[in-house]
């Protein structure tokens, strides 16, 4: 006879990740070119979601581009900015959790 005894498996729950949404804030001084070639050099954007989204910015004041994990939204963001940045235009991409 068999005197092992099995305990019951216990499965811990696990968390999702908090969600954070990437930040376009519009600026009047970087090319809307420039902003569609960061949009889908970074973001992986087609050129029409691009274009989209840079206009959208423009009317608005700002867009959400993208929603990620915390430290995937953060990366991009700083990312996308230095880009800019090192290009000498004003450009700002931040982040915030989402809701």
């Amino acid at each position: 006879m068999n005197d092992t005894v099995t305990k019951p498996k216990t499965r811990t729950k696990v968390e999702r990740p908090k969600l954070h949404k990437v930040i376009l804030i519009n600026d009047d001084y970087t090319p809307r070119e420039f902003v569609t070639m960061i949009l889908k050099a970074e973001f992986r954007m087609t050129e029409d979601l691009a274009y989209k989204v840079m206009i959208t910015a423009h009317k608005l004041g700002a867009c959400v581009v993208a929603v990620f994990t915390k430290d995937v939204a953060g990366t991009k963001a700083t990312r996308a900015t230095d880009v800019a940045r090192s290009k000498g235009y004003p450009l700002l991409f931040t982040t915030e959790p989402e809701e």
